[in-house]
């Protein structure tokens, strides 16, 4: 009888290099193709409305007015002196732009009009008021 002795195996290697290679490449396709929600970039307090609603779009330019401190279209910062130019630049890109403001419960209803009179230089003539809505 014969008896063959079995050879010690070596365990497998593992090429971690490749592995790192691979991760990279999903950690890549996955940060590409995720979409950001936006932010607002000041906490208001909205003021509250029970039979208001609003009908914003998410086209829309965003003016967020604070109660203090700098106003934002968007989230760039943004002072009351530029405000027309930037929308009269967006109105020529698309002359369907609404305008939506989001003021907060405090701030001065000067700032408001001011925001409103820059949207009527820029010939916007949509413009959406943000207000929290309670059942």
């Amino acid at each position: 009888m014969q008896f063959n002795v079995r050879k010690r195996r070596s365990t497998p290697t593992v090429i971690i290099i490749s592995l790192i290679d691979v991760l990279l490449v999903v950690l890549i396709f996955l940060m590409v193709t995720t979409t950001f929600k936006q932010q607002p970039a000041v906490q208001l307090a909205l003021p509250q409305a029970s039979q208001l609603k609003t009908g914003a779009t998410d086209n829309a330019l965003v003016v967020t007015i604070p109660k203090q401190g700098t106003m934002y279209l968007r989230t760039v910062p943004v002072t009351l002196e530029s405000l027309p130019q930037k929308l009269a630049e967006a109105v020529r890109a698309n002359p369907q732009t609404t305008l939506a403001i989001r003021a907060d419960t405090d701030a001065a209803w000067g700032r408001v009009v001011s925001v409103m009179q820059a949207a009527s230089a820029a010939h916007i003539t949509s413009s959406i008021a943000y207000v929290k809505t309670t059942p």
